[in-house]
């Protein structure tokens, strides 16, 4: 029957009675005739017939072309024209292949995964991921406008239902990039009910990075240290900010480190920018002696260095005051960077209560009053917890490398940090270097890695490059 309605609502018995109700009604059922089906069937059928030239315009043309040199002048005609495009296509590609791939090979794998990747595979994955609605037993879920593909990743755009929030793509990507077959995923909100999901096709930071040559010119708020996971240059700002770099040994620490300095040699040449350096390991930053104005290895040593850092810095925010509100680097007042290799040495672990109360007051001074007048703290630790390191939120810009545990993600990159996809504790031990990294004032980590930084890197950086200042190396450690 094309049209057979049923009663809207029907008498039953009552199975447990209530006082001043004997009898109650079931549920309004309509069932759906079979006419209306027809005719969404064809609705949905005519919209996507209509909106094939808007969302593939190039091959609608194509088609459209093709179809009316056939009627015009037949098959034979419609095959050279073809075979034509087919030899220009194959010459662009041979002759310009970054070009060619831009603009149709890229445009075809995402024509391709569009369909045979998400298309087929977006209901299932969101129902299981549980990032489907349901509203008076009707099933909603998020549309997709648009995929996109860069030369690492696809860009899925989203359409978001009414009710929902990015956040809550943002807590499943462990089960869309699993559901997908990614990687990871990451999310990017650009508006109200418009997100993209950016799946990785392969990780492109899993070969080690060569150290970066040395800039002609320093820029101390982008500081090239590494590669980000999209291929772009990975740079690091330290000039208005504090970084803290955290990992387990072997993950790459060093690499950070050595890889901000040698971003910075022109400038410690021509003492715009100085080095102060911290190393109890006596190990990792001992190498490059010759590069910083001062020098400690031992905890009295670091903890008088860290008091100079403090005094100098009070008596140019004295200098500064009613007359400046920034700080620009000169010879005169350079931008100090205080480099604390393993500062839980002295925040945690070093025998005197003395030296650690004063450590940890000189660095709560410098990462809370440095930042204007030209002080920059880049501290690395192994173990983030508060007992270890109680300053964390005193670094605005933080790193993770390869951690321990699941919790000590979101310690060092803040809360719901891996619920985005910041999985540090993770990462392979085979890829030192490899971190996420979240800015201030941006809740979405990146992932990086540092470039290597050889002993023999550091051997010709000695060589080739000084310090233009003149404060004699070690002292602060012979004085204590």
């Amino acid at each position: 029957m094309w049209w057979s309605p049923r009663p809207a609502a029907q008498q039953v018995s009552v199975t447990t009675p209530v006082p001043a109700q004997a009898f109650r009604f079931a549920a309004p059922v309509l069932p759906t005739p079979v006419a209306l089906i027809v005719a969404r069937w064809l609705a949905r059928a005519l919209v996507l017939v209509v909106g094939l030239p808007f969302r593939f315009p190039i091959a609608c043309a194509l088609l459209a072309a093709s179809l009316a040199v056939w009627h015009l002048f037949g098959w034979v005609v419609v095959a050279v024209a073809w075979s034509l495009v087919d030899v220009g296509l194959l010459v662009w590609w041979r002759r310009w292949p970054s070009s060619f791939r831009r603009w149709v090979g890229l445009r075809m794998l995402a024509a391709w995964r569009w369909w045979w990747v998400y298309a087929r595979q977006w209901q299932p994955v969101l129902v299981v991921a549980g990032l489907a609605e349901t509203y008076q037993e009707r099933q909603y879920l998020p549309r997709i406008r648009r995929v996109t593909c860069s030369e690492w990743a696809d860009r899925v755009r989203v359409r978001l239902v009414a009710g929902t929030t990015p956040a809550d793509f943002e807590n499943r990507v462990v089960e869309l990039a699993h559901g997908f077959g990614a990687p990871s995923c990451r999310v990017v909100v650009l508006g109200p009910r418009d997100i993209v999901c950016e799946f990785p096709r392969w990780d492109t930071l899993a070969t080690p990075i060569d150290a970066l040559d040395v800039p002609e010119a320093v820029d101390l708020g982008a500081l090239p240290v590494g590669l980000q996971e999209d291929g772009t240059p990975w740079r690091l700002r330290l000039h208005g900010t504090h970084v803290l770099v955290v990992g387990v040994t072997g993950s790459g620490k060093g690499s950070v480190l050595w890889s901000a300095i040698r971003a910075m040699l022109p400038a410690l040449e021509d003492g715009t920018v100085q080095v102060w350096a911290v190393d109890p390991k006596r190990m990792e930053l001992s190498y490059g002696r010759s590069l910083f104005a001062r020098y400690a290895d031992t905890g009295e040593a670091a903890v008088a260095l860290l008091e100079d850092a403090v005094a100098e810095m009070q008596n140019r925010a004295e200098r500064y005051a009613g007359h400046r509100r920034s700080h620009t680097p000169t010879t005169e007042d350079p931008f100090v960077v205080m480099v604390l290799d393993e500062v839980a040495f002295l925040t945690a672990y070093h025998p005197d209560r003395d030296v650690r109360r004063r450590a940890e007051n000189a660095i709560a001074t410098l990462t809370s009053q440095g930042r204007s007048v030209g002080f920059c703290v880049l501290a690395a630790l192994q173990d983030p917890r508060k007992e270890v390191m109680n300053l964390r939120n005193l670094f605005p810009d933080k790193i993770a490398l390869r951690l321990d545990e699941a919790a000590q993600v979101d310690m060092v990159l803040g809360e719901g940090a891996r619920d985005r996809g910041a999985n540090a504790h993770l990462i392979d031990p085979a890829l030192p270097g490899v971190a996420f990294v979240r800015l201030e004032g941006s809740p979405m980590p990146v992932r990086v890695r540092a470039a290597y930084v050889s002993d023999a890197d550091i051997d010709a950086m000695t060589a080739d490059h000084t310090s233009a200042a003149t404060v004699e190396l070690h002292v602060v450690g012979e004085a204590a």
